[in-house]
């Protein structure tokens, strides 16, 4: 779809493989460091984590971590009046500089239930589209594991849910699959997975 997507890393290019990458996620129990998900490669090499449940203490703030359990993103939901009031509930994922000062990386617009024909959207910093007020959608049902994050563009450079030719492994909510293309960062795929996961009630919820 659409022409070649823009590679610049989100996060950071030590996220970014030359190559198509399936990552596999697995939930842990709430009783595991509040519940949360493990992605790993195709070698079962643990790549992120992913801690939910208020392990901050407050109600719907989400940790990304590396696989050596170091701090990479700190993802909460937008609160307040207007917020209660708004069509969209939104997300942002911070980065910690090593003065802990927090720079936004991204915000996620989720559409509230009775607008349903609105579509989750994501605007990343800096801007990449310069035509639209998003420069990420996600289509389709993370539910079902069944969605795809897509650029502005057109290109879609995230699948949730894609089979494995080699064993053939449905997906569900305890084991699934992410197919990300190459060149685009991981890290913010995860990020992205993280509040998706929490806002359906999944693994980083209590």
């Amino acid at each position: 779809m659409g022409g070649k997507a823009n590679l610049e890393p989100i996060v950071s290019k030590i996220y970014c493989s030359q190559s198509k990458t399936v990552l596999t996620i697995r939930r842990r129990p709430h009783v595991v460091n509040g519940g949360g998900f493990v992605v790993t490669n195709c070698s079962q090499k643990v790549l992120f984590r992913v801690e939910g449940c208020g392990t901050l203490g407050t109600k719907n703030e989400l940790i990304l971590r590396d696989g050596a359990g170091d701090y990479l993103l700190l993802i909460r939901q937008k609160g307040g009046i207007i917020q209660a009031l708004s069509v969209h509930r939104q997300w942002r994922g911070y980065m910690r500089n090593y003065e802990g000062a927090e720079k936004l990386v991204f915000s996620l617009k989720e559409p509230n239930s009775y607008f349903v024909k609105n579509i989750t959207t994501v605007t990343v910093e800096p801007r990449r589209s310069n035509n639209k007020d998003w420069d990420f959608q996600i289509k389709g049902s993370f539910p079902d594991k069944a969605c795809s994050i897509i650029d502005s563009r057109g290109n879609i450079v995230a699948q949730v849910g894609v089979l494995l030719e080699d064993h053939q492994v449905a997906s569900n909510k305890d084991v699934y699959h992410v197919v990300v293309q190459p060149g685009f960062d991981q890290a913010f795929v995860i990020g992205v997975i993280a509040v998706l996961d929490n806002i359906n009630d999944e693994s980083t919820r209590c």
